[in-house]
């Protein structure tokens, strides 16, 4: 079993955990990490985009004039793509780029990203987190605490609304409950503070991956 530090909100250390070699001692993987980012963003995409094709494009009608005689190129409508205004070849059409890739990997990738920041050292235990009056300046000097002031992510399994409201106004922190835990997150995360009582629900899903 591997061992981890467990913090308080002041940054010191309180205790020892221990938590499944399957989890913390899995290889760090940059290209099966890469593979899952790209899926998850591919499943982001809107897939909104739309252009007109000739058919699509309003106006045209009749022939603009007649197919010879005039000493212009021949042309069937003002709607043609070579137009001004005209119609757009093979120009994007909605679409979903959402894909599947197998729940194997995508667990391995998690676990890869996570001994990434465990490596770093930007992967703190922490063993609760408590706001007296859920102000956002208290949320900071929690956050000053650990030198956390760019991309923080914060993993919860239950927290106080309290501490929702007031970690919610920083623009660089993010708050994630561990259900929807993934590699995008933990990876764009520069200092990731997650809640003793996650590890669980970590272990239950990745253990046996």
């Amino acid at each position: 079993m591997a061992v981890l530090e467990v913090l308080n909100q002041e940054n010191k250390k309180v205790k020892d955990i221990e938590v499944s070699d399957e989890i913390l001692n899995y290889p760090v993987k940059p290209w099966l990490m890469h593979e899952v980012v790209v899926m998850q963003l591919a499943c982001r995409r809107a897939g909104t985009h739309s252009t007109k094709t000739r058919g699509e494009v309003s106006g045209g009608g009749r022939k603009p004039w007649r197919q010879k005689g005039t000493g212009r190129a021949r042309v069937g409508s003002i709607r043609s793509p070579l137009w001004v205004g005209g119609g757009t070849i093979f120009g994007p059409k909605p679409r979903d780029y959402s894909y599947k890739m197998p729940k194997k990997k995508v667990k391995n990738a998690l676990k890869s990203a996570l001994r990434a920041k465990l490596n770093d050292g930007a992967l703190k235990i922490i063993d609760s987190l408590t706001v007296e009056n859920g102000k956002t300046k208290e949320a900071v000097a929690i956050l000053n605490n650990f030198n956390a002031d760019r991309k923080v992510l914060i993993v919860y399994n239950e927290v106080d609304e309290k501490v929702i409201r007031a970690f919610r106004n920083l623009p660089y922190v993010k708050l994630l409950n561990v259900k929807g835990l993934n590699v995008y997150d933990v990876i764009n995360a520069r200092t990731i503070l997650m809640l003793e009582d996650c590890l669980p629900r970590i272990t239950e899903v990745l253990a046996n991956a």
